[in-house]
C-alpha cells in the first residue's frame, strides 16, 4: 500500500481582517495547487479529501488531471476551530493562539477553549484512518502495535491539512502520540509525505519514503 498525503495551498485565513474558520485558497496557494499536476504521480486508485474549502480547492487540480473525483472523508478535517472565532478580528484571535505557546502539556492535550480538543481530534483521525483502511483489509495488529495485519496493492493520494497529515504520519509509523504533532511533523504548503508498506514479521509496516517534498513549487512559493 501506498499513502500520499498531500498539504492543501496557502489559504486566506483573515479576508479583509476578519478570521474565516474555512477559508479558500489566495492566488498563491491555488497557483501551489496548480503546480502538482506537473509531478509524476504514476498510477493512483483513489483520492480522497477533507470537507474544508481550502483542501477541496487544492485537490481540484488534481481530480481533473487524474480524472477521477475525490472522496470527501470527514475524518480528515483539520483540529476543529472555535465557532466563535468566525468573523472576528484576526488580531484578536492570534493573541488567543499565541497564549498556546505557554500551555503546559495536559493544556495542550484539552485544546483552545471553545476549539476542538487534541485528545478528541487524534482520536477521529486515528480511528477514521483505522476504518479507511479497513476497506482495504489492512488493519492494525492486536499483537504487535506498530505493525498492520493484510496489505493491497493501491496508491491513496490524501490531500488535507497539516495537523491531520502529521497525525496521520505518525500513527501509520507507531509513533506515540503527542498534542504537538505539527511541530514534529512540520509541512509546507501542497508538500507531499509518501509512506509505503513493507513486508515485517508477516505482517506489514508503514516506512517513511518522503516528507515535505516542494519539488513542484518554486522557491519563492513555499509558504507555511
Amino acid at each position: 500500500m501506498h499513502i500520499i498525503l498531500v498539504r492543501h495551498g496557502e489559504p486566506e485565513w483573515s479576508p479583509g481582517g476578519r478570521v474565516s474558520n474555512d477559508p479558500g485558497l489566495t492566488p498563491l496557494g491555488r497557483a501551489q495547487a496548480d503546480r502538482l499536476v506537473d509531478r509524476r504521480w504514476g498510477q493512483v486508485d483513489q483520492l480522497w479529501v477533507s470537507p474544508y474549502t481550502r483542501s477541496r480547492e487544492t485537490v481540484a487540480p488534481l481530480e481533473q488531471s487524474f480524472g477521477m473525483q475525490a472522496s470527501v472523508e470527514a475524518w480528515m478535517a483539520e483540529i476543529g476551530p472555535a465557532e466563535e472565532w468566525e468573523g472576528s478580528p484576526y488580531d484578536e484571535v492570534a493573541e488567543e493562539l499565541k497564549k498556546a505557546h505557554a500551555f503546559g502539556v495536559e493544556e495542550l492535550w484539552d485544546g483552545l477553549p471553545g476549539a476542538e480538543s487534541f485528545r478528541d481530534f487524534h482520536h477521529r483521525v486515528t480511528s477514521g484512518l483505522r476504518e479507511a483502511l479497513g476497506r482495504f483489509g489492512v488493519e492494525p495488529s492486536r499483537e504487535h502495535p506498530g505493525l498492520w495485519d493484510g496489505d493491497a496493492d493501491v496508491t491513496l493520494v490524501l490531500v488535507a491539512h497539516g495537523g491531520t497529515n502529521a497525525v496521520v504520519t505518525g500513527h501509520l509509523l507507531g509513533v506515540e502520540p503527542t498534542p504537538w504533532e505539527w511541530d514534529r511533523f512540520d509541512s509546507a504548503h501542497t508538500s507531499i509525505v509518501s509512506l509505503v508498506t513493507r513486508p515485517v514479521a508477516q505482517r506489514s509496516a508503514f516506512g517513511l519514503m518522503g516528507f515535505g517534498d516542494v519539488t513542484h513549487l518554486d522557491t519563492d512559493m513555499v509558504t507555511r
